[in-house]
C-alpha cells in the first residue's frame, strides 16, 4: 500500500455525468464529507439543478457542489480555507474535468461572504455544511448576508447537527433528519412566501 493511498479514501458522485466516479477525501478527524445517502436525499428533494449556479461555502472535497455540477449545474464557487484540502479539492475538481465551470477560492468564509455579497453575486443554491460547532456563529453571520447572495428563487442547503435545528431567521421548506444529521432547506422570506417550490419543482 502506497502513501497516498494511506493518506486518502474516497466517496463516489451519486448520480449524473460523472455518476460512480471517486472524489479524494484526506484521512483527518477534521474532515466530514458528506455521505451519499444525504446527498441522495438532498438533490431528490431539489429536483432538475440543470443551468443552476452553486456556492459551497464550506467545501472540503467539493461533494456537494460536485454533485451539482454532475447533475447538470452550470457552475460552482467552493470556498475552502485550508490550503492542503482545497489542493485536494482542485485534484477532485481537475479529474473530474469541472476546471471550466468552477472556481476555487482559499480563504476564511467571512471574508469570502464579504466580498461575494459586495460583487452582488447571486447563486441559485447554496450549500452549507460547516463543523458542527461553528453552525450558531455562521448563522449569526450568514443569515443577514442571504438575500444579497442567493437569487430571486435560490435556496440554501443547511448541514448540521440533528439536535440543532437552523433556519438562519428564513422561511424553511424542507427539513429532516438522516441518523445524526439534519439537513434544512430554507429560502429568503420575501420569496418563500410567495412559491415554497424548490428551484427543481414545478
Amino acid at each position: 500500500m502506497t502513501g497516498e493511498s494511506r493518506s486518502f479514501g474516497t466517496i463516489r458522485i451519486v448520480a449524473g455525468a460523472k455518476r460512480g466516479h471517486r472524489l479524494k477525501v484526506p484521512r483527518s478527524q477534521d474532515m466530514r464529507p458528506t455521505s451519499e445517502l444525504v446527498r441522495e436525499a438532498v438533490f431528490d428533494v431539489l429536483g432538475p439543478v440543470d443551468g443552476l449556479r452553486a456556492l459551497d461555502l464550506f467545501a472540503g472535497t467539493g461533494a456537494l457542489g460536485l454533485e451539482a455540477l454532475s447533475r447538470g449545474g452550470a457552475s460552482c464557487v467552493f470556498v475552502e480555507r485550508d490550503p492542503a484540502i482545497a489542493e485536494v479539492l482542485q485534484s477532485n475538481i481537475a479529474a473530474l474535468g469541472y476546471l471550466g465551470s468552477s472556481r476555487v477560492i482559499v480563504a476564511d468564509y467571512q471574508r469570502t461572504l464579504g466580498h461575494l455579497a459586495g460583487a452582488a453575486s447571486c447563486f441559485d443554491l447554496l450549500f452549507l455544511d460547516p463543523p458542527y460547532r461553528m453552525l450558531p456563529d455562521v448563522e449569526v453571520v450568514l443569515g443577514p448576508l442571504l438575500p444579497s447572495l442567493l437569487s430571486q428563487d435560490g435556496v440554501a442547503v443547511i448541514e448540521g447537527p440533528r439536535a440543532l435545528p437552523a433556519s438562519f431567521g428564513q422561511d424553511v421548506v424542507f427539513e429532516r433528519a438522516y441518523g445524526d444529521t439534519r439537513i434544512t432547506m430554507i429560502k429568503i422570506g420575501r420569496n418563500a412566501s410567495e412559491d415554497r417550490a424548490l428551484p427543481g419543482h414545478v
